[in-house]
Protein backbone atom coordinates (compact mmCIF):
# COMPACT_ATOMS: atom_id res chain seq x y z
CA UNK A 1 0.00 0.00 0.00
CA UNK A 2 0.92 3.75 -0.63
CA UNK A 3 0.72 5.87 2.13
CA UNK A 4 -0.63 9.92 2.28
CA UNK A 5 -0.21 11.54 5.62
CA UNK A 6 -1.95 14.97 6.09
CA UNK A 7 -0.26 15.91 9.42
CA UNK A 8 3.24 14.78 9.93
CA UNK A 9 3.25 15.11 13.55
CA UNK A 10 4.45 13.52 16.81
CA UNK A 11 2.20 10.35 16.93
CA UNK A 12 2.27 9.78 13.04
CA UNK A 13 6.22 9.84 12.73
CA UNK A 14 6.16 7.16 15.66
CA UNK A 15 3.72 5.28 13.20
CA UNK A 16 5.65 5.30 10.23
CA UNK A 17 9.30 4.71 12.73
CA UNK A 18 7.33 1.37 13.78
CA UNK A 19 5.32 0.21 10.76
CA UNK A 20 7.17 1.54 7.50
CA UNK A 21 7.48 -1.64 6.14
CA UNK A 22 3.24 -2.11 5.28
CA UNK A 23 4.14 0.86 2.94
CA UNK A 24 5.78 0.67 -0.28
CA UNK A 25 5.73 4.41 -0.74
CA UNK A 26 5.15 7.48 2.25
CA UNK A 27 4.24 11.20 1.68
CA UNK A 28 2.26 13.62 3.78
CA UNK A 29 2.00 17.04 4.96
CA UNK A 30 4.08 19.54 7.45
CA UNK A 31 3.33 23.32 8.37
CA UNK A 32 6.51 25.20 7.95
CA UNK A 33 9.55 25.10 5.67
CA UNK A 34 11.99 24.52 8.50
CA UNK A 35 9.98 20.77 9.19
CA UNK A 36 9.67 19.54 5.38
CA UNK A 37 13.70 20.32 5.30
CA UNK A 38 14.19 18.50 8.55
CA UNK A 39 12.23 15.19 7.73
CA UNK A 40 13.61 15.68 3.89
CA UNK A 41 15.66 11.90 3.36
CA UNK A 42 13.71 10.93 6.34
CA UNK A 43 11.44 7.61 5.09
CA UNK A 44 8.77 9.94 3.67
CA UNK A 45 8.16 12.56 1.31
CA UNK A 46 7.29 15.99 3.23
CA UNK A 47 4.73 18.53 1.20
CA UNK A 48 4.03 21.83 2.83
CA UNK A 49 0.60 22.50 3.14
CA UNK A 50 -0.55 25.14 5.91
CA UNK A 51 -3.27 28.09 6.06
CA UNK A 52 -2.08 29.59 2.90
CA UNK A 53 -0.22 27.17 1.39
CA UNK A 54 -0.31 24.26 -0.17
CA UNK A 55 2.60 22.28 -2.19
CA UNK A 56 1.11 21.40 -6.04
CA UNK A 57 3.07 18.17 -5.74
CA UNK A 58 0.01 17.05 -2.64
CA UNK A 59 -2.37 16.34 -5.48
CA UNK A 60 -0.62 13.89 -7.26
CA UNK A 61 0.63 12.26 -4.52
CA UNK A 62 -2.78 12.19 -2.80
CA UNK A 63 -4.40 10.47 -6.53
CA UNK A 64 -1.37 7.97 -5.83
CA UNK A 65 -1.83 6.81 -2.88
CA UNK A 66 -3.95 3.60 -1.25
CA UNK A 67 -4.19 4.89 2.22
CA UNK A 68 -4.73 7.78 3.97
CA UNK A 69 -3.87 9.15 7.48
CA UNK A 70 -5.35 12.53 8.99
CA UNK A 71 -3.98 13.85 11.98
CA UNK A 72 -4.32 17.70 10.92
CA UNK A 73 -6.69 19.36 13.50
CA UNK A 74 -9.79 21.50 12.23
CA UNK A 75 -9.80 25.04 12.60
CA UNK A 76 -12.75 27.69 12.97
CA UNK A 77 -14.00 27.10 9.61
CA UNK A 78 -13.85 23.79 9.32
CA UNK A 79 -11.52 20.90 8.46
CA UNK A 80 -9.10 22.44 5.95
CA UNK A 81 -8.28 18.84 4.38
CA UNK A 82 -11.76 18.38 3.33
CA UNK A 83 -11.81 22.28 2.50
CA UNK A 84 -8.78 21.41 0.28
CA UNK A 85 -9.01 18.25 -1.20
CA UNK A 86 -12.66 16.92 -0.12
CA UNK A 87 -13.83 16.34 -3.70
CA UNK A 88 -10.51 14.12 -5.13
CA UNK A 89 -10.82 12.30 -1.95
CA UNK A 90 -14.18 11.35 -2.33
CA UNK A 91 -13.32 10.09 -5.97
CA UNK A 92 -9.82 8.88 -5.32
CA UNK A 93 -9.13 5.31 -5.04
CA UNK A 94 -8.29 5.18 -1.63
CA UNK A 95 -9.02 1.63 0.33
CA UNK A 96 -8.58 2.91 3.82
CA UNK A 97 -8.71 6.02 5.94
CA UNK A 98 -8.00 6.91 9.12
CA UNK A 99 -8.67 9.96 11.22
CA UNK A 100 -6.80 10.78 14.41
CA UNK A 101 -9.42 12.13 16.41
CA UNK A 102 -9.45 13.30 20.16
CA UNK A 103 -11.77 11.27 23.04
CA UNK A 104 -12.04 15.56 24.06
CA UNK A 105 -15.08 15.07 22.30
CA UNK A 106 -17.17 13.51 25.00
CA UNK A 107 -19.58 15.60 27.04
CA UNK A 108 -18.83 15.63 31.04
CA UNK A 109 -20.23 12.34 32.56
CA UNK A 110 -18.93 13.14 36.11
CA UNK A 111 -16.06 10.44 36.45
CA UNK A 112 -18.33 7.72 34.94
CA UNK A 113 -17.25 5.39 32.83
CA UNK A 114 -17.90 5.77 28.84
CA UNK A 115 -17.24 4.18 25.38
CA UNK A 116 -18.17 5.62 22.56
CA UNK A 117 -21.83 5.51 22.13
CA UNK A 118 -21.19 8.12 25.60
CA UNK A 119 -23.25 11.97 24.76
CA UNK A 120 -20.67 14.72 23.17
CA UNK A 121 -21.21 18.50 23.42
CA UNK A 122 -19.16 21.18 23.52
CA UNK A 123 -18.36 24.69 21.55
CA UNK A 124 -15.39 26.16 20.84
CA UNK A 125 -12.94 23.31 20.08
CA UNK A 126 -14.63 20.39 21.37
CA UNK A 127 -17.18 21.53 18.66
CA UNK A 128 -14.46 21.80 15.76
CA UNK A 129 -13.29 18.34 16.40
CA UNK A 130 -16.69 17.38 16.99
CA UNK A 131 -17.85 18.51 13.01
CA UNK A 132 -14.67 17.92 11.41
CA UNK A 133 -15.04 14.21 12.55
CA UNK A 134 -18.27 13.77 11.76
CA UNK A 135 -17.60 15.11 8.26
CA UNK A 136 -14.76 12.56 7.29
CA UNK A 137 -17.21 9.75 8.80
CA UNK A 138 -19.44 11.25 6.21
CA UNK A 139 -17.07 11.39 3.62
CA UNK A 140 -17.97 9.36 0.13
CA UNK A 141 -15.31 6.72 -1.11
CA UNK A 142 -13.15 4.27 1.42
CA UNK A 143 -14.10 3.38 4.67
CA UNK A 144 -13.06 5.72 7.50
CA UNK A 145 -11.99 4.60 10.79
CA UNK A 146 -11.43 7.56 13.59
CA UNK A 147 -9.21 6.87 15.94
CA UNK A 148 -10.23 9.04 19.47
CA UNK A 149 -6.99 9.61 21.42
CA UNK A 150 -6.80 9.98 24.91
CA UNK A 151 -3.63 12.24 26.44
CA UNK A 152 -0.61 11.85 24.26
CA UNK A 153 2.77 10.63 26.47
CA UNK A 154 5.91 8.91 24.95
CA UNK A 155 9.70 9.50 24.62
CA UNK A 156 10.63 12.82 24.29
CA UNK A 157 7.22 14.01 25.96
CA UNK A 158 6.33 13.01 30.09
CA UNK A 159 6.26 13.81 33.54
CA UNK A 160 9.65 12.87 33.62
CA UNK A 161 11.35 15.88 31.55
CA UNK A 162 8.39 18.06 33.08
CA UNK A 163 10.19 17.40 36.72
CA UNK A 164 13.64 17.58 35.13
CA UNK A 165 12.63 21.11 33.49
CA UNK A 166 11.23 22.01 36.58
CA UNK A 167 7.61 22.74 34.91
CA UNK A 168 5.91 20.03 36.11
CA UNK A 169 2.85 21.09 38.67
CA UNK A 170 0.34 18.66 40.36
CA UNK A 171 -2.77 20.48 40.33
CA UNK A 172 -5.58 19.05 42.42
CA UNK A 173 -9.26 19.03 41.19
CA UNK A 174 -11.18 16.18 43.85
CA UNK A 175 -12.25 13.77 41.82
CA UNK A 176 -11.25 14.62 38.38
CA UNK A 177 -9.51 12.21 36.31
CA UNK A 178 -7.85 12.11 33.21
CA UNK A 179 -7.25 9.21 30.36
CA UNK A 180 -3.81 8.80 28.25
CA UNK A 181 -2.32 6.92 26.11
CA UNK A 182 1.03 6.00 25.16
CA UNK A 183 2.53 6.77 21.51
CA UNK A 184 3.98 3.57 20.99
CA UNK A 185 0.08 2.01 21.52
CA UNK A 186 -1.02 4.96 19.29
CA UNK A 187 1.20 3.55 16.74
CA UNK A 188 -0.19 -0.18 17.10
CA UNK A 189 -3.70 1.37 17.09
CA UNK A 190 -3.19 2.97 13.89
CA UNK A 191 -1.67 0.01 12.40
CA UNK A 192 -4.32 -2.31 13.60
CA UNK A 193 -7.37 0.36 11.80
CA UNK A 194 -5.52 0.23 8.11
CA UNK A 195 -5.85 -3.71 8.92
CA UNK A 196 -9.32 -3.63 9.56
CA UNK A 197 -11.81 -3.09 6.31
CA UNK A 198 -14.32 -1.88 8.38
CA UNK A 199 -15.78 1.74 9.17
CA UNK A 200 -16.25 3.25 13.19
CA UNK A 201 -15.03 5.09 16.04
CA UNK A 202 -12.63 3.75 18.64
CA UNK A 203 -11.15 5.14 21.64
CA UNK A 204 -7.56 4.74 21.80
CA UNK A 205 -6.43 4.87 25.47
CA UNK A 206 -4.51 2.79 28.43
CA UNK A 207 -6.10 0.54 30.98
CA UNK A 208 -6.57 2.90 33.79
CA UNK A 209 -7.71 6.55 34.34
CA UNK A 210 -6.07 8.47 36.96
CA UNK A 211 -5.86 11.78 38.97
CA UNK A 212 -3.19 14.22 37.07
CA UNK A 213 -1.63 14.47 40.35
CA UNK A 214 -1.05 10.78 40.92
CA UNK A 215 1.14 10.77 37.66
CA UNK A 216 3.54 13.49 38.59
CA UNK A 217 3.52 11.78 41.94
CA UNK A 218 4.47 8.29 40.38
CA UNK A 219 7.21 9.91 37.93
CA UNK A 220 9.18 11.95 40.88
CA UNK A 221 9.04 8.27 42.95
CA UNK A 222 10.52 6.98 39.95
CA UNK A 223 13.51 9.85 39.65
CA UNK A 224 14.02 9.58 43.55
CA UNK A 225 12.53 13.06 44.52
CA UNK A 226 10.12 14.90 45.77
CA UNK A 227 7.14 16.00 44.10
CA UNK A 228 5.84 19.71 43.85
CA UNK A 229 3.34 19.99 46.36
CA UNK A 230 -0.35 19.92 45.40
CA UNK A 231 -1.74 23.42 44.22
CA UNK A 232 -5.33 23.93 44.20
CA UNK A 233 -7.49 23.85 40.67
CA UNK A 234 -8.83 27.08 41.54
CA UNK A 235 -5.68 28.43 42.82
CA UNK A 236 -3.82 27.29 39.79
CA UNK A 237 -2.73 29.94 37.10
CA UNK A 238 -3.47 28.17 33.64
CA UNK A 239 -4.38 29.29 30.41
CA UNK A 240 -7.75 29.16 29.37
CA UNK A 241 -7.03 26.10 27.06
CA UNK A 242 -5.55 24.20 29.88
CA UNK A 243 -8.30 25.23 32.37
CA UNK A 244 -10.85 23.68 29.34
CA UNK A 245 -9.16 19.83 30.00
CA UNK A 246 -10.53 20.02 33.22
CA UNK A 247 -14.24 20.81 32.41
CA UNK A 248 -14.71 17.25 31.56
CA UNK A 249 -14.30 14.33 33.99
CA UNK A 250 -14.73 10.84 32.19
CA UNK A 251 -13.08 7.41 33.00
CA UNK A 252 -13.03 6.50 28.92
CA UNK A 253 -12.97 2.55 27.89
CA UNK A 254 -10.67 0.76 25.53
CA UNK A 255 -13.02 -2.36 25.36
CA UNK A 256 -13.90 -2.30 21.61
CA UNK A 257 -10.50 -1.12 20.31
CA UNK A 258 -9.51 -4.26 22.11
CA UNK A 259 -11.52 -6.48 20.71
CA UNK A 260 -12.82 -4.89 17.99
CA UNK A 261 -9.64 -3.62 16.41
CA UNK A 262 -7.26 -7.04 18.25
CA UNK A 263 -4.88 -3.82 19.60
CA UNK A 264 -2.39 -5.26 22.62
CA UNK A 265 -1.32 -2.42 24.75
CA UNK A 266 2.38 -2.10 25.04
CA UNK A 267 1.57 -0.14 28.12
CA UNK A 268 -1.76 -0.70 29.81
CA UNK A 269 -1.25 2.14 32.48
CA UNK A 270 0.90 5.17 32.82
CA UNK A 271 2.69 3.17 35.29
CA UNK A 272 4.04 1.10 33.10
CA UNK A 273 5.01 3.90 30.28
CA UNK A 274 6.79 5.75 32.67
CA UNK A 275 8.80 3.00 33.92
CA UNK A 276 10.02 2.33 30.51
CA UNK A 277 10.76 5.68 29.98
CA UNK A 278 12.69 5.84 32.89
CA UNK A 279 14.80 2.75 32.27
CA UNK A 280 15.29 4.15 28.90
CA UNK A 281 16.87 7.39 30.50
CA UNK A 282 14.61 9.85 29.92
CA UNK A 283 14.77 12.39 32.88
CA UNK A 284 17.77 11.27 33.46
Amino acid sequence: MRLFVFGLGYSVQHFIDRHAQRFTTISGTVRTAEKRDALRGSRCTPLLFSGDHADPAIAEHLAAADALLVSVPPGASGDPVLAAYGPQIAASSLQRVVYLSTIGVYADHGGDWIDESAAMSGDGRRRQRIDAEAAWLAQPGAPTTSLRLAGIYGPGRNALLNLKAGTARRIVKPGQVFNRIHVEDIARAIDAAFAKDQAGIWNVCDDQSGPPQDVIAYAAELMGIVPPPGLAFDDAEMSPMARSFYATNNRVSNIRMKQELGVELAFPSYRDGLAALWHDGEGR
